[in-house]
């Protein structure tokens, strides 16, 4: 999923951070940039997780989305506890922000997955909450754009306009001299459907 999409969200629905939220692909890469004000927020690209095909003549998964909200704030004391007393609501605004929220028509909601502590010294201290959301790889619906190598294939394929057939009877038609109970070979009629366009 596109995380500006997340950053803007965040800003519009966590006023604790003050418009303080930004992004990136990696927290490393974010962290030796970081030059906001704290509390502060980074949204970071955290992967995804496909489930298998379930279909036998196509292509679809169901792929899950996940990215991280780091958080940044300053801390008084080595131990943190008052940071711990700031993360607890600043989580709940979060929860409210995010949960439930569909960032985008082909996406479920997003749950919540988890936080864990990053990093802490006397000046600060970094807590990251994973959060998820899931959509799925290839249409329901002809319509709708290719998604996979297999439905822009068949996209590809001219229509069928009709299916021609050819009865080679088992009995009680088939010719003896050519077979003993058939199919024998000949053909005994054809036809041919077509279909409406």
């Amino acid at each position: 999923m596109k995380i500006s999409q997340i950053v803007a969200h965040l800003r519009t629905y966590c006023p604790a951070f003050s418009g303080r939220v930004s992004a990136g692909i990696d927290w490393d890469a974010v962290a030796s940039s970081a030059k906001l004000s704290h509390p502060s927020a980074y949204v970071i690209a955290a992967g995804d997780d496909a489930g298998q095909n379930d279909l036998q003549n196509g292509v679809r998964q169901n792929i899950t989305d996940l990215f991280d909200v780091v958080l940044v704030l300053d801390s008084t004391d080595e131990r943190g506890q008052e940071a711990a007393d700031l993360l607890h609501d600043l989580r709940a605004e979060l929860w409210k922000a995010l949960v439930g929220w569909q960032p985008g028509t082909e996406y479920d909601p997003v749950e919540y997955g988890g936080g864990s502590l990053v990093y802490i010294n006397r000046a600060r201290v970094v807590y990251r909450f994973s959060f998820e959301a899931e959509f799925q790889l290839g249409r329901n619906n002809k319509a709708d754009p290719p998604e996979t190598w297999h439905e822009l294939d068949l996209d590809g394929l001219p229509h069928l306009e009709g299916v021609d057939m050819a009865y080679d009877f088992i009995d009680p038609l088939n010719d003896k001299n050519l077979s003993e109970s058939g199919p024998d070979g000949r053909i005994e009629f054809k036809t041919r459907e077509d279909l409406p366009q």
